[in-house]
């Protein structure tokens, strides 16, 4: 059939009437509609939620004291979880001596909490800036800065800085006042132990002390104040992704950065000898079972807090009633009072947790500077060791910093808004602030500093009530554009895909109507420009122009089509009871399956029961209407339970290469057994459709053939690759080679492959196969056959629906003939039961999703999968590596997706849009489930759920396009002629 050129497929030449025509340039354009639509309403949930918190034009606020240290030595372990840095070995011992000496004895400790999206650049962003970056960075790259920001490097006299080139240029990149050294980015290899990049850190440190004795301006830079001293240590975050954070390497990089963090400390104690120096120890993030971050698991935001020397206090007992701050929450939704693990054994000292930003202002405050003016840090007073009246000072320092912010924001938007509504609480602030110093005056200092904080608190409501003052506009204009588009959808599909079409075509030619369509449009523009009037009377950003442009744009396009409105509601008030009864079964059935599926995102388990119960019922059926094909139903039934059991296993993927090479063996026996079932089944009535016993060459055997030799090539390369890289820590280049030869070279054999339906599908099968092997680290790889049984029970069971369909027609004339309507070389019509087919596509769509783990977590990104391919740190290459190894389920479900509508010869186009419906009815859905408040976690995974189904029309559609490429010669045989015609 070539009906779908939308999708790829051309049609025949001389066959295309106008109407075809113009019904392929209108799917262009509303295609074109859905992916701009789509990728604009998936940006307001950034400017609804998670607007960007920078403003500039603030004054910076000095404290009115001097600092208590000179300089600071800030270490950052990149990924070093907080339990694997404080909890004791195998055999009772400490990981961390020395800075475990300095807990108990000298300084202070706790857990800083960081917050998703639990990434390098953003954490010490929050550690160094003091400000949760803007989660929307990510869209413009979080290796370069998308905005200038203050931060304390800016702040110091000067800053030396060593450490990774993915870090130490984003904030010394472009300071003049620092002095900075990166290692190249082929030192990141995961192969090797990457703790010696740490020790790179400290050796560059070392030189740095070491030429001051020879360069006398180095000297008296170093001999200042305001100087800070940055090592930034990757060793645990490569490590953790290469083997694991309970890996003896991982393990063994703690002890590493002990070392390193004693080394600093007694070379800077020997140069300076003048106790003037504050040490911070923290990590920007941690690192998850599997190795890897981004989400809001505790395992990622809890990372180790350690602070010692000029300005901060010392070790104390843990008090008795510690419960003053009782209901105060971290980022990460972490009680204040949590108790401390007793594996830790440090229940005995005092443990003061804090926000990951709230270190800044802490190191601002040790060194007597002005905290970083984007700052929303809250200074943590349990740390530093002042006199009363400093700490007052150093807190109404911290409080109006915050309050800048916020009035420069209110003071942004007042200017901007027809109708501002200012943040009642902070109304009269100017009264609060001469209040706090009179009592500082009086020395009423726990007085003055209650109130301090209460305005900070006040005011850091308030930012976040100036981040989404616009949230119930926008809210509606959002919901108001889906809705619009959703009709629109339906309306294209009943008009070109079923037999309502030829109603309406009388109605297009009326020249009253097209007068009327003109009065539609033009008050349509006038709203458009009135909206966008006001827009710019307030100066709204330019996306908010795109969301009412869009909103209003469809709702008139749905407005012009009354007529054919009006001509569809008479049609549904003639019909009778049934069907009206049919149509809400349909609509109720489909709403359910829907919302199971949003449910989904956060329940894997319900497709586990999904498929035991559809197994039956497919099962059952299949019985009852072909009894002589037996096998057929049990098929059915063991491929809908070896499915189910996958989403039952961990969402972490754990290694296990035999499993792996096993996977290949299946994959083997799977496909010698379909080529065996394509070749040597009877032809009859029943297979006509699905078998092609006409298409048998020689060179078309030996293509299956090596086909099979790359498949077992491919298991045997991984177990090669991964038990060198095991015992050496590299990868071989002679191994590289091969691996990429066999995935590039699979990937191309399909496509001279027979054009029957099942055989081009099994070539599809095994063609993926050796790509996905490569990529595969554990289950996932038995996933994927578990898959493909499935898929090919789906075609079964259209395929009895099918033979079915055709014996009761055969058998009687009473059939609508309307129903039987050819729109263009051989599709029908669509029906109200096909329905099921985009129904059945968006359940298994979603399942390739979460088959094997949780796709909406960001850390569920598996990078150890693309280690047979490449080791050395390459994020761009990587990310593409793991994205295409999601793929591959999606594609074989498209490509048995496209098969199945040339089978039952529906529209493929029709079945595209019904798909892009389905999966906007979840996309709203999940619009009102993104959240700002709550644990971190569940944030991070909202925006994922939204994101995912917003860029699904996209996605869905290049998946479409390029699967096309492999299933646009599949041929069956008609069942409008006896011959095979190309579909």
């Amino acid at each position: 059939m070539g009906g779908d050129g939308l999708l790829g497929i051309e049609g025949s030449r001389g066959t295309g009437t106008r109407r075809q025509w113009l019904l392929k340039r209108k799917e262009r354009w509303l295609v074109v509609l859905g992916i701009v639509l789509h990728a604009v309403y998936m940006l307001s949930i950034f400017d609804i939620y998670f607007k960007t918190p920078i403003v500039h034009g603030m004054d910076p606020v000095t404290p009115r004291f001097p600092g208590p240290a000179k300089r600071l030595v800030l270490l950052v372990a990149d990924g070093l979880r907080a339990d694997k840095f404080y909890e004791p070995d195998s055999e009772g011992n400490f990981r961390a001596p020395f800075l475990r000496s300095i807990i108990e004895s000298q300084g202070r400790w706790g857990v800083s909490h960081a917050r998703p999206p639990t990434e390098s650049r953003p954490g010490h962003v929050a550690i160094i800036a003091g400000f949760y970056e803007d989660p929307s960075a990510v869209t413009k790259g979080w290796k370069a800065n998308p905005v200038e920001f203050d931060s304390v490097f800016n702040r110091s006299r000067h800053t030396f800085a060593f450490g990774s080139p993915d870090i130490i240029p984003i904030f010394c990149g472009a300071l003049s006042h620092c002095t900075w050294s990166s290692y190249p980015h082929e030192f990141e290899d995961f192969a090797t132990d990457a703790s010696f990049l740490d020790e790179w850190s400290f050796d560059q440190f070392q030189g740095l002390l070491n030429r001051s004795n020879e360069d006398q301006k180095l000297k008296e830079l170093l001999l200042q104040d305001n100087i800070v001293i940055f090592l930034h240590l990757l060793g645990c975050d490569s490590n953790g992704h290469a083997h694991r954070p309970y890996s003896p390497i991982y393990l063994n990089n703690v002890k590493v950065v002990d070392r390193i963090a004693e080394g600093v400390y007694n070379q800077v104690e020997r140069y300076f000898r003048d106790n003037r120096t504050a040490y911070i120890f923290t990590a920007d993030h941690g690192m998850s079972d599997k190795g890897s971050h981004g989400d809001g698991h505790p395992s990622n935001t809890d990372t180790p807090l350690v602070a010692w020397g000029a300005g901060v206090k010392t070790a104390r007992p843990t008090p008795r009633n510690n419960h003053s701050e009782l209901e105060f929450r971290f980022v990460d939704e972490h009680m204040h009072d949590m108790p401390t693990p007793t594996e830790w054994g440090l229940n005995t000292v005092e443990r003061v947790d804090v926000n990951q930003a709230d270190i800044a202002p802490l190191m601002s405050t040790l060194l007597g500077m002005a905290c970083p003016v984007n700052s929303v840090g809250s200074l943590p007073l349990d740390y530093i060791n002042l006199t009363e009246a400093e700490e007052v000072e150093a807190v109404i320092a911290n409080t109006k910093q915050v309050l800048n912010q916020f009035l420069r924001k209110s003071q942004i938007k007042k200017s901007n808004s027809l109708h501002f509504k200012p943040f009642k609480p902070l109304v009269h602030y100017a009264a609060v602030l001469d209040q706090i110093e009179d009592l500082v005056l009086s020395g009423n200092y726990e007085a003055a500093k209650k109130e301090a904080e209460n305005l900070r608190k006040l005011a850091l409501e308030g930012l976040n009530y100036f981040q989404t003052y616009d949230w119930l506009m926008l809210m509606t204009v959002i919901t108001l554009g889906y809705l619009g588009w959703m009709l629109y959808l339906i309306i294209h599909v009943l008009r070109s895909y079923t037999p309502l079409a030829t109603k309406s075509l009388k109605m297009e030619q009326s020249v009253h109507s097209r007068s009327k369509l003109g009065k539609v449009h033009m008050c349509g523009c006038l709203l458009m420009g009135i909206i966008c009037v006001l827009l710019l009377w307030e100066r709204s950003p330019p996306l908010y122009h795109a969301y009412t442009a869009m909103t209003v744009f469809l709702w008139t396009q749905l407005f012009s089509e009354y007529q054919f409105l009006k001509a569809l509601w008479r049609d549904f008030s003639g019909r009778n009871t049934n069907d009206i009864i049919e149509l809400s079964a349909t609509t109720a059935v489909s709403v359910f399956v829907l919302e199971v599926l949003v449910h989904s995102f956060t329940e894997r388990r319900l497709y586990t029961w999904c498929f035991l119960v559809v197994g039956v019922l497919a099962s059952l059926y299949l019985f009852r209407s072909i009894p002589w094909r037996a096998w057929i139903p049990v098929f059915v039934l063991v491929a809908c339970w070896f499915l189910s059991v996958f989403t039952l296993m961990p969402a972490e993927i754990p290694d296990n290469t035999p499993l792996v090479i096993a996977s290949g063996a299946l994959i083997l026996m799977v496909g010698v057994i379909a080529r065996w079932f394509d070749s040597h089944t009877e032809m009859n009535k029943y297979w006509v459709y699905v078998l092609n016993h006409d298409l048998k060459k020689p060179q078309l055997t030996l293509l299956f053939l090596l086909q099979v030799v790359l498949v077992g090539l491919a298991s045997v390369m991984v177990w090669l690759t991964t038990n060198h890289r095991r015992r050496h820590q590299e990868l071989l280049p002679l191994h590289q080679v091969i691996n990429w030869s066999i995935a590039g070279f699979s990937m191309v054999l399909p496509l001279f492959s027979a054009t029957g339906l099942f055989s081009r599908l099994t070539s599809i099968y095994l063609g993926f196969a050796p790509t996905f092997l490569l990529l595969s680290i554990g289950y996932e790889a038995v996933f994927y056959t578990a898959l493909a049984l499935v898929l090919v029970a789906w075609i079964l069971f259209e395929n009895t629906l099918l033979f079915l369909s055709k014996r009761e027609v055969s058998s009687t004339t009473s059939r609508s003939l309307e129903d039987k309507i050819v729109l263009e070389h051989g599709n029908r019509w669509l029906q109200l039961s096909d329905l099921r087919i985009p129904l059945i596509f968006m359940v298994l769509f979603n399942v390739a999703f979460f088959g094997t783990g949780n796709f909406a977590s960001i850390a569920s990104f598996e990078i150890s999968s693309v280690y047979r391919f490449i080791t050395v740190f390459r994020p761009f290459l990587m990310s593409a590596l793991l994205i295409f190894k999601l793929f591959i389920p999606f594609m074989l479900v498209i490509c048995v997706f496209s098969a199945i509508t040339k089978l039952v010869e529906v529209p493929r186009s029709g079945c595209y849009f019904l798909v892009i419906l389905f999966s906007d009815v979840m996309t709203i859905h999940f619009f009102f489930l993104v959240r700002n408040t709550g644990s971190w976690m569940e944030i991070g995974n909202s925006i994922s759920h939204f994101g995912i189904m917003s860029a699904q029309v996209v996605f869905v559609l290049f998946l479409f396009a390029l699967t096309n490429i492999y299933t646009k010669d599949i041929q069956v045989r008609s069942s409008h002629l006896s011959s095979q015609k190309k579909v």
